[in-house]
């Protein structure tokens, strides 16, 4: 019962994804305070913190603007400092997948369909799909 549960408890990829979970929480702080801060610089344009107060035709609309903005400044975020900068890593990284090399039964196999192809009078390979 106890190694079972020492088994999960090391189990490599529970390790991953605690770590992931850490980092996410250190960089979701990190774009929060960014936000704030880019919705700081927003607001003296507008003359005012935040616009939850903003109305239209008696309809308060400042909470969908705040949330709005402040959506598409964590997805700026995301995708420029992190989608983008992984993306050039893993081109950078990524290995070439080597050519298929066909077992010689197979290339043995193709020779023979081959000659029986030229012996009928066509020419190439036969037709792969009957």
């Amino acid at each position: 019962m106890i190694k079972g549960f020492k088994d999960f408890v090391l189990r490599g990829n529970l390790i991953e994804l605690a770590v992931a979970f850490i980092m996410a929480t250190a960089f979701a702080a990190v774009v929060t305070a960014f936000t704030d801060t880019l919705m700081s610089f927003i607001s003296k344009v507008g003359g005012q913190p935040d616009f939850s107060r903003v109305e239209l035709f008696d309809v308060n609309v400042g909470i969908f603007l705040n949330a709005l903005i402040t959506f598409l400044i964590i997805a700026a975020v995301v995708y420029f400092f992190v989608v983008t900068p992984y993306e050039k890593a893993m081109e950078r990284f990524k290995k070439e997948e080597p050519e298929a090399v066909k077992p010689d039964d197979v290339l043995v196999l193709e020779e023979i369909r081959d000659l029986l192809a030229r012996q009928s009078g066509t020419s190439g390979p036969a037709d792969p799909i009957r």
